[in-house]
């Protein structure tokens, strides 16, 4: 049975290199000869801290991609931000010619982990590494740069638009955003397809990527009323307090506004005689007595949803609810947007199909759309309202976020061989 095993997937992958032209067969094997040089080079920018407050770490990492890419050709620029922002800035590269789609190519330079972290940069174990950032997402960063460097080894890089960002402060964006994401959307408007390259899934047998997010975001809540002795509470003289006032808002939010793809979530809530909230830190106090009927509460909420429809839906019907307010009790909510949502749409579509046909051709599985409850925001949600992209093109590995994030190293090179095909049958 394994020799038949063997067998059948011998004859899978000549069937799948079969469907390669000569050039797409060459680009492959410019990848594979390139595999321990890429991990090389994962390591190399891994060992540097580059969490996003780290700005001389973030700027070291940018600058051994900013050589790279410069040695296939790309002309490229650090994007400063202004000192009062307290980020890196972003790395920008792009080359022009006359052929094929112009193509945005986005990851990010910043790592969750600041320098205080005390997870390895760098623990290899076997077919596996632990360590900062190197699914999310340096691994990333480095498909992109070998796969450009698979295109120039075949002589097909030349002659092509392609645009390439990483970002300085995808974990912790800038503000305001609209400064800290100029030049990704500047960037957009100047291509017509964007490849983003955080980390892919797999799932059950399968392999995902991202064509539609939702929105990041959220809303606060705030809500006073008239103080009085605990006893008094429900009374016509005294009412219900703020706390009451709060759990009908948000139960009412539940109960009439939910809807598929749309989730709020109130993660802090604070109320008392007294409540105060710190957005910037996420923290807050309250005071009071039980006997006493609350004056104040606080509420801190997430908030996501597919597309501007729907979001603008979900605000009105809750602006209609926070005006309902319970008796002697005030409230008013305010809402923010993070990352726009990047809606499903034909073009998204056919984009992720012509990755998932690049990947079987290249005998690596198909690749299905993620359901987009699964995946947070990212940098590609700026290029949405521009142009069509996917997203989900780099490494595979576990744990972001987490001391014990890693990688399968095998999924460097899987993933540098779907992207030079890709890139290489877009720019044709």
């Amino acid at each position: 049975m394994r020799f038949l095993l063997a067998a059948l997937f011998l004859a899978s992958a000549t069937s799948a290199q079969a469907r390669l032209s000569d050039t797409e067969q060459r680009i492959v094997a410019a990848v594979k000869g390139r595999s321990a040089a890429a991990l090389a080079l994962l390591e190399r920018t891994a060992r540097v801290n580059s969490g996003t407050l780290n700005v001389s770490g973030v700027r070291e990492v940018g600058g051994i991609f900013r050589e790279e890419l410069e040695a296939l050709g790309f002309r490229t620029r650090w994007a400063e931000m202004p000192p009062q922002m307290k980020r890196a800035g972003h790395l920008v590269a792009s080359r022009e010619g006359p052929q094929g789609k112009r193509l945005l190519l986005i990851g990010h330079l910043d790592t969750v982990f600041e320098p205080s972290s005390s997870v390895a940069t760098w623990d290899r174990r076997g077919d596996r590494v632990r360590g900062q950032g190197v699914a999310d997402m340096k691994g990333g960063d480095v498909i992109v740069v070998e796969a450009l460097r698979a295109l120039q080894s075949v002589g097909v890089l030349d002659g092509t638009t392609i645009h390439v960002i990483f970002t300085g402060d995808e974990e912790r964006s800038g503000s305001p955003r609209e400064v800290a994401r100029a030049d990704l959307v500047d960037l957009a408007r100047r291509s017509d397809l964007a490849l983003a390259f955080e980390a892919s899934q797999f799932r059950e047998g399968h392999y995902y990527a991202s064509f539609a997010r939702r929105s990041s975001g959220g809303f606060t809540l705030r809500v006073t009323a008239r103080p009085g002795h605990g006893g008094g509470v429900f009374s016509d003289e005294d009412g219900n307090g703020a706390i009451y006032e709060v759990a009908r808002i948000l139960n009412e939010f539940r109960e009439n506004v939910a809807e598929p793809y749309l989730t709020f979530n109130p993660g802090i809530i604070l109320g008392g005689t007294d409540a105060k909230y710190d957005g910037a830190t996420a923290s807050g106090t309250a005071s009071g007595k039980t006997n006493v009927i609350a004056r104040e509460a606080i509420v801190a909420s997430d908030m996501r949803y597919l597309d501007e429809a729907q979001g603008d839906r979900a605000k009105a019907r809750m602006r209609e609810i926070v005006a309902k307010n319970l008796p002697f009790s005030q409230a008013t909510i305010t809402f923010r947007e993070s990352y726009p949502p990047q809606p499903p749409t034909p073009a998204g579509e056919q984009l992720l199909k012509e990755y998932s046909r690049a990947s079987e051709d290249a005998g690596l599985g198909p690749v299905l759309p993620l359901d987009p409850a699964l995946r947070g925001a990212g940098d590609v949600q700026f290029a949405a309202p521009y142009i069509p992209g996917i997203d989900g093109l780099g490494t595979l590995g576990t744990g972001g976020h987490t001391d014990d994030e890693d990688m399968e190293i095998a999924s460097l090179e899987r993933g540098t061989i779907r992207a030079a095909l890709l890139i290489y049958r877009l720019t044709r």
